[in-house]
């Protein structure tokens, strides 16, 4: 497929924001118009933990906060002005009543936001832990329950009941939506697996073949995996990317396969880790951020040395990338929702750490710079291009 040569210049902008969630609080990050010099805004909600912070690129306006507060809960924020102001849901995600004799459910934070297709204004998805899907159709101010997910008579054996292992908890995440058809909706469960609806939500089925799940006696069963992030490419949304707890994945549809090709990776590094992130002009081309999965599963940087690790075709080979990035004694990682790209051309990223910096590139990670230093643990960064 051609690449698009379209070019969207940092100058051309009006301006950048980062969404920056954390532990503590949220943050927006004011680019100018070069992406060398950035302001802080905040903290909002300074000491509840905020999960995700989006921004809907239908209206250019709209931002939503998943917070899980100490006096509210687990609950969601709308904003209508930047995030001058901020009101709660009047229903935030909450799951139905159970039945008699059934285990009752109950959100204890809401992990993942997504916006729903362009052609449905004012539609969002919420993720939740446990594994929850929660649909919105007045632009974040109540939310419902999928029932197609949510009571899905698999859904116990699919998201491995609340004890399930998952630090932090198990969590929905990675909600996508195909960019042609609204009715095609992709999802993550760490744990459980990818599954794939094409109505909507009412109907679900695991989509694993080929996916490792390497702390089972069958490393490759139907489901009960754990994707850590999953995309798809929004100008091939046949091909998806994911990586895994077990691995980087590339999967090019109609081939339901998923081809490990994090085997590419130096084997000193390795292929786990939570994030991937795709170049949105270039299907061939995605970011990871290694983290030390061995043994006891410490979580770090591999060898307090860490890189950015770049393929540009498909996966058969990686480049490390670490200009500007500490050479030795850091020991931080990278969360699934912590790496963005914000669209431009060259094309710029951002990523957070555990330890609290915001890093950037200008040059598609060519050099780093750390932008922001001493934030709280960063839970996830969004760029917004207004």
């Amino acid at each position: 497929m051609p690449k698009t040569t379209t070019r969207a210049t940092p100058a051309a902008r009006s301006r950048l924001m980062l969404l920056v969630a954390t532990r503590k609080g949220a943050f927006v990050i004011r680019g100018d118009a070069a992406r060398q010099r950035f302001r802080i805004d905040g903290p909002h909600f300074l000491g509840h933990i905020i999960h995700h912070v989006v921004l809907d690129p239908r209206d250019k306006q709209t931002l939503l906060a998943a917070a899980r507060t100490g006096h509210l809960g687990p609950t969601v924020f709308r904003s209508d002005d930047f995030g001058k102001t901020w009101a709660e849901a009047a229903r935030p995600p909450q799951f139905a009543k159970a039945a008699e004799g059934v285990t009752p459910r109950a959100v204890d934070h809401v992990f993942w936001l997504t916006p729903g297709h362009v052609s449905e204004p004012g539609v969002w998805y919420a993720g939740t832990s446990p594994q929850g899907l929660f649909r919105s159709e007045d632009g974040g101010r109540t939310w419902h329950g999928v029932a197609g997910f949510n009571d899905h008579p698999m859904y116990g054996k699919w998201a491995g009941g609340e004890q399930d292992g998952t630090p932090d908890g198990p969590t929905t995440h990675s909600i996508r939506i195909d960019p042609r058809d609204a009715r095609r909706m992709y999802l993550g469960l760490s744990g459980g697996g990818v599954f794939v609806s094409d109505d909507q939500g009412a109907a679900w089925r695991p989509m694993n073949r080929g996916s490792r799940a390497d702390f089972f006696p069958d490393p490759y069963p139907d489901y009960g995996q754990d994707p850590h992030c999953l995309a798809v490419h929004p100008l091939r949304p046949d091909r998806l990317y994911q990586q895994n707890h077990c691995g980087i994945y590339r999967m090019d549809l109609p081939d339901e396969t998923w081809v490990r090709i994090g085997d590419n990776m130096p084997r000193d590094v390795g292929d786990i880790g939570f994030p991937i992130v795709l170049h949105p002009r270039d299907p061939d081309t995605a970011w990871v951020f290694p983290m030390d999965g061995s043994d006891v599963w410490p979580r770090v940087s591999p060898g307090g040395k860490p890189a950015v690790y770049v393929t540009r075709d498909a996966g058969a080979r990686w480049k490390r990338q670490d200009r500007g990035l500490p050479r030795a004694q850091a020991w931080f990682t990278v969360k699934r929702q912590a790496f963005c790209a914000d669209g431009f051309d060259p094309l710029g990223l951002y990523f957070g750490t555990t330890a609290g910096a915001l890093w950037a590139s200008t040059d598609e990670g060519g050099h780093w710079n750390c932008i922001v230093p001493h934030l709280p643990e960063i839970y996830a960064v969004e760029a917004a291009v207004i």
